[in-house]
């Protein structure tokens, strides 16, 4: 910018931009300091062997925790959500059970193992962890999370020793706790309240006596109370392949795809807690590498990265013999391997196909229309620097990226971007699409740094990757943040539990799977105002457990396979055997349905055509809407429409946050002439006036 009012905000604005950066580090997962990447897990004897994995039940007596010293509650010297509490202790011990509670969310590693975990601070979790005490120091690691309100964690060890007698760790002021990834360090932990103490009474009395135990084998599952896992098939390694991707047909049998050269593959899974066994059988057709798979009145539809060459195809059986003897491509798409075109989904009226690629995809070519204008670049204010290593160098603006077809495939959209390796989506019972994104590994320890994530996709989204070090900041407001951040990890299959028989929590759920960490999590979505908040639950999971993707079936079991890379694939089968309802239920919410409908109204003129001045009215009304969803749909619909039409409203605009909106949308799509009259209208605005979202906004505006 060659405007020297501008100049002089330039060494503040980086000043404040970098600032805002490291203040927007998340907190690395626990289980990241003691978890490796996946190993090749050993291939079974049995091909089909089901293998319930119910956690193991046994009592104590009521007394058994009632010993020793008081365990108190804890959290950080400062109102945090994050905590990460550290306790070293030394043992030798032939039993050790634990209780503990957190207010609201908890995951507690005992030697880098997941021992438990638990959503609710009512009712402490008992387990025995006699098999991850070692002799020697031991140490206990706990993720902790607050939702507001109260916030606390607190635990009991009991150690019995050889002799009987025991010896106890408790949560006290010894205790080590970080705010950040810095686990082994961080500050003495506040003692908040001893147990009996309100606002949490003594919810250890309160917990019944039944205690789980905790599985330490690589061959148990960690799974939720009343569910179970069954291995149904484990994949010959040579002879077909490693399964990435999933889809039921309308018979009820399952379609998988191996990643490289082997083909598709067809399983009839056994009945839920009948006999039999999984049948698998090769289908006879020229197809594979599919990374995503979608069955839909009779055709298979395939996007494929690589082998056949990438693409999105439809398989069809012309001569009823229950094989698909004809391949059509119906879209060539420029891009491959581990970063290129992935899942396709449905959309909720049936009348379109969403596909989802990795940043080494280029757009659908000659698409023909985008909902975020097609001037998409890499809108750096400070010069970029490309990865050390050399990964994605040269890659650039709109990123990974999701594209809507009708089913007659001819017309191409461009809905979202901004991805690093998205790899999945779905729908919600509203018809809100959301997507689960990969960080980058490498930039970890950076103020760049972004964890995976799920996002909201709504219209025109953006969600500001960039090559290097030019990763936008979720602050900025021609982006949208995430629902939720997740941490480490290697995104794969995401999956609605719609059609599940599960407690009706967790048919809502988001399942969303982590490769690198073997974790199915539960996303916990609620409305907050016009988009979402989500909260993380793990849901499944072991180490190794290479997931890939996951399908509800017509039984009402959960499905996932494992693979990838080579990997040694199998499927699996997760089902509810509780004593919790479930009875199908409602998924659609109501909460903020009028916000929801207000951003959709918007998000209709985020296409070509003439607007009248009603249009232009309701655009200018909502962008200095509270709600940073409409905000966004505002003006991105303003920048559909010919700048020429509303260029001196917006400079002449009084209400700060109204030019701030106005004023990004002219810096994107209007005329550089104007760049001087618009950096004085941003200069008249008081910016000790704003919040501290719009001056960052403001920062944004000056930015661009």
């Amino acid at each position: 910018m060659q405007n020297t009012s501008a100049s002089r905000l330039l060494f503040p604005m980086i000043t404040f931009l970098l600032i805002a950066g490291f203040a927007t580090m998340q907190p690395t997962s626990a289980a990241e300091i003691f978890t490796q990447k996946p190993a090749i897990e050993a291939a079974k004897s049995k091909t089909s062997v089901p293998a319930a994995t119910k956690a193991e039940k046994k009592d104590l007596p009521k007394s058994h925790f009632n010993g020793g010293p008081t365990a108190k509650w804890l959290w950080a010297p400062q109102p945090v959500e994050f905590c990460l509490f550290n306790k070293r202790f030394d043992a030798t011990a032939k039993a050790a059970h634990l209780i503990a509670a957190c207010d609201n969310q908890m995951t507690v590693f005992i030697n880098g193992k997941r021992a438990a975990s638990s959503d609710t601070w009512e009712a402490a979790v008992k387990v025995d962890v006699t098999k991850m005490i070692v002799s020697g120091q031991n140490q206990i690691l706990v993720e902790a999370r607050n939702q507001g309100g109260p916030a606390g964690f607190v635990l009991k060890l009991v150690l019995t020793m050889a002799d009987g007698t025991k010896k106890y760790v408790v949560t006290d002021k010894s205790w080590r706790v970080a705010t950040n990834k810095e686990a082994t360090n961080g500050s003495a932990a506040v003692e908040i309240a001893s147990m009996g103490a309100a606002p949490w009474g003594n919810v250890f009395a309160q917990a019944d006596i039944s205690l789980v135990s905790a599985a330490a084998d690589r061959d148990s599952f960690n799974v939720l109370p009343g569910f179970q896992v069954e291995l149904l098939y484990t994949v010959p390694k040579g002879a077909q392949g490693s399964w990435v991707s999933n889809t039921f047909d309308e018979e009820g049998r399952l379609i998988a795809s191996d990643q490289g050269g082997k083909g598709l593959y067809r399983i009839t899974p056994p009945p839920i807690g009948g006999e039999g066994e999984t049948k698998v059988e090769k289908l006879n057709v020229a197809m594979t590498s599919c990374h995503g798979l979608l069955h839909y009145f009779g055709k298979l539809y395939c996007s494929v990265n690589g082998g056949p060459g990438s693409g999105f195809y439809v398989l069809e059986d012309t001569n009823n013999d229950d094989q698909y003897n004809k391949v059509t491509k119906l879209k060539a798409f420029q891009g491959g391997g581990e970063h290129g075109p992935h899942a396709v989904r449905l959309a909720p009226d049936g009348k379109s196909m969403y596909v989802i690629a990795g940043n080494h995809t280029n757009p659908p070519e000659n698409f023909n229309h985008s909902r975020l204008p097609k001037n998409w670049s890499e809108d750096l204010l400070l010069p970029r620097q490309w990865d050390a290593r050399g990964h994605a160098r040269g890659k650039l603006a709109p990123g990974g990226w999701i594209a809507k077809t009708d089913l007659e495939f001819k017309t191409w959209e461009m809905v979202s971007s901004g991805y690093r390796n998205a790899y999945d989506m779905d729908f919600n019972a509203d018809g809100e699409l959301f997507a689960y994104d990969a960080d980058m590994e490498w930039d970890m320890g950076t103020p760049w740094y972004r964890p995976t994530r799920v996002n909201h996709a709504v219209s025109g989204s953006e969600f500001g990757w960039r090559s290097g070090t030019g990763k936008w900041p979720t602050h900025y407001a021609d982006s949208l943040p995430a629902i939720v951040d997740i941490g480490p990890g290697s995104p794969v299959g995401v999956e609605f539990g719609y059609g599940t028989k599960f407690p009706a929590k967790y048919q809502k759920a988001l399942y969303i799977l982590d490769w690198t960490f073997g974790t199915m999590y539960a996303i916990h979505i609620e409305p907050d105002g016009a988009s979402y908040k989500g909260i993380k639950e793990e849901f499944v999971s072991r180490t190794p457990l290479p997931l890939t993707d996951a399908s509800v079936g017509p039984d009402g079991a959960l499905y996932f396979t494992i693979g990838g890379r080579g990997t040694q694939s199998a499927l699996y089968r997760v089902t509810y055997v509780g004593d919790k309802s479930t009875a199908p239920v409602d998924a659609k919410d109501k909460k903020f349905a009028d916000l929801r409908a207000l951003r959709r109204r918007l998000e209709a003129l985020h296409g070509p055509g003439p607007r009248d001045g009603k249009a232009l009215e309701l655009i200018f009304a909502n962008l200095n809407h509270a709600d940073r969803h409409i905000r966004y749909a505002a003006r991105l619909a303003l920048e559909h429409i010919d700048a020429k039409l509303w260029q001196d409203r917006a400079i002449a605009e009084k209400d700060p946050q109204t030019l701030i909106s106005a004023s990004i949308a002219l810096a994107r799509q209007g005329d550089k002439g104007l760049q001087s009259r618009l950096v004085a209208a941003l200069n008249a605005v008081d910016i000790a006036k704003l919040s501290e979202t719009q001056q960052l906004e403001l920062l944004r505006a000056y930015a661009l």
